[in-house]
């Protein structure tokens, strides 16, 4: 049986899954899955919860939704399943898709199951057995971005693709969506971002070529090979992929962009360790992008100060849940301290104006 990877851990206490019920359904999807798994859970997801099955005949990823309120369309695990299934064929660096259930009744929510990729996945500091040097690391990190624009590249109407999202009228759906979401989760301790919301509406620029996007494209969403870490092979989490504004991926994936010259704040709370020496800046993925894609970006700021919106949209609805009692992950105790930051770096990028 394969070690236990350092991220995942014993279940969080009320998020526990139960056997009673899922065995049963996991037995009739896959008759030679027949003992009983030994089951831990991903510390870094803060958004669906994700757990690691180890059965002596196969080696699964549960995902399923989390308790409580939920904005709408978030935390579809139909959705993500059957959209990981339809790009597969395209995107060679999806996890094979198993089975997924709709009943919520197995586990108080709809969930899927998909294979384990065994790699490298890098969190906020490298792992201990990683040794890397800095050209290494820079390898790494041009081939994690030429994934993303390789992802760009798809032809989705030509490959049929065009059901995983609406397209057209992309970037006002997104700052309507996520200026309402925002609103809905604040709670009294977070800035109201009515300056941002304000200044967003009135400065949104026309849409760029569409493709299909991941838009939650980070470091510690793709699975690496640890001999060898240009090879990246697996991208993971595809709840939030669409067909929308290649541009608005790259601003979220830089919104996580975190670099050695950044403040205190900000860099205590990354998730990825591309603030290491051999990392591109946010300029350099920029102008590396722009390259590989041949296309000109005169101002990026508008996908900046909407990346960080974004981010403190998706930081606020996950305090909130903590703030109800929802979860019960005290990581998510001091969420409220990044939502003002974000807001406040929002507020910030449009009075200097660069």
């Amino acid at each position: 049986m394969a070690k236990t990877n350092y991220l995942e851990k014993q279940q969080r206490p009320g998020e526990e899954l139960d056997l009673q019920k899922l065995l049963p359904w996991i037995q009739q999807h896959l008759p030679k899955v027949n003992d009983i798994p030994v089951i831990t859970q991903f510390t870094g997801g803060a958004s669906n919860w994700t757990y690691r099955l180890q059965f002596k005949q196969q080696d699964l990823i549960l995902r399923r939704a989390p308790l409580g309120k939920k904005a709408a369309g978030a935390h579809n695990m139909p959705r993500e399943f059957h959209l990981q299934q339809k790009l597969k064929p395209h995107y060679s660096y999806v996890p094979e898709m198993i089975a997924v259930c709709e009943d919520e009744s197995i586990l108080g929510s709809t969930f899927y199951l998909m294979e384990r990729l065994d790699g490298v996945i890098l969190r906020k500091n490298f792992p201990k057995t990683i040794n890397w040097n800095a050209t290494t690391i820079r390898e790494m990190c041009y081939s994690f971005w030429d994934k993303m624009i390789e992802l760009h590249q798809i032809d989705y109407k030509q490959q049929g693709l065009d059901t995983l999202g609406k397209g057209e009228g992309y970037i006002e759906r997104q700052i309507t969506g996520w200026n309402k979401r925002y609103t809905n989760a604040k709670t009294w301790n977070v800035p109201s971002g009515k300056k941002v919301i304000k200044w967003l509406e009135e400065n949104m620029p026309k849409e760029t070529k569409l493709c299909v996007i991941h838009n939650d494209f980070r470091l510690d969403n793709v699975v690496i090979d640890a001999a060898n870490p240009k090879n990246i092979f697996g991208v993971l989490d595809w709840e939030l992929a669409a067909i929308g504004d290649p541009l608005m991926d790259l601003g979220n994936s830089l919104a996580y962009w975190v670099e050695d010259n950044d403040d205190f704040f900000v860099k205590s709370i990354r998730r990825q360790p591309s603030n290491a020496v051999g990392m591109l800046t946010r300029k350099e993925v920029i102008a590396y992008y722009c390259k590989k894609t041949n296309r000109t970006i005169d101002d990026f700021r508008f996908y900046r100060i909407y990346s960080l919106f974004r981010l403190a949209g998706i930081v606020q609805q996950i305090y909130y849940r903590y703030s109800k009692g929802y979860t019960k992950n005290k990581a998510f105790k001091n969420f409220w301290l990044i939502s003002w930051y974000l807001i406040k770096n929002c507020e910030n990028v449009i009075k200097k104006g660069t």
